[in-house]
């Protein structure tokens, strides 16, 4: 028996990360959100993403690998001004970077991210936007995952010369409902909308501009 056969049956279409950064926050938290969501997205959207996430630095050059990247924590992110321009680069020629704010992260991020595009800020993006709108409909926006400050979620972008490059989900919590259901022991119907969502914004990055 051949091993060509096997071994083509493990080759995946791409992989996808998490973004690691310097400050002292938790960039690591959330370990069973992305492998749960990718699973779901090959499952349901028939995507064929590589099973486990990959973990890249912002000033790395590998940073370029990957059409998408991950990024969330509770507290502090510094960028230096390499780190900065990498992610800047790897954003303006097409990569595509998710925020996802883990209760915490929010003061920090958006002074990281004035680094990245000075002439930008983030912008709220109306419900009609379409990543609310792939295969799953979300008339009303972010799900609400976690209750923090009695606050409704929002759903934030970087839009860099008509391409959003950067989306920003806000008092949500959405990778703590991708997480395996025994962490935090949330309905499954909860579950369901943070996955149907994470697909959303996954399908967006990868397609919207093909």
């Amino acid at each position: 028996m051949s091993l060509a056969a096997p071994l083509a049956a493990q080759q995946h279409s791409f992989k996808i990360a998490r973004l690691k950064y310097n400050g002292g926050g938790d960039w690591y938290a959330n370990k069973t959100s992305l492998p749960n969501l990718i699973h779901y997205c090959n499952e349901h959207l028939s995507m064929n993403i590589a099973p486990e996430e990959e973990i890249v630095e912002v000033g790395s050059k590998e940073l370029f690998a990957y059409p998408f990247v991950h990024m969330t924590g509770h507290g502090n992110v510094v960028f230096s001004q390499q780190e900065a321009e990498n992610l800047r680069n790897y954003l303006v020629s097409g990569g595509f970077l998710h925020i996802d704010d883990n209760y915490g992260l929010d003061k920090f991020i958006r002074l990281e991210m004035k680094k990245v595009f000075p002439e930008l800020d983030f912008v709220e993006l109306p419900f009609s936007h379409p990543i609310f709108h792939q295969k799953y409909d979300f008339p009303s926006g972010l799900p609400k995952v976690h209750e923090h400050d009695g606050k409704a979620p929002q759903g934030f972008g970087i839009i860099y010369e008509g391409r959003l490059v950067c989306f920003y989900s806000y008092e949500c919590d959405l990778g703590n409902g991708w997480e395996d259901q025994i962490i935090y022991n949330d309905p499954e119907e909860v579950r369901q909308k943070a996955l149907k969502m994470g697909a959303n914004i996954l399908s967006y990055a990868l397609t919207a501009y093909e």
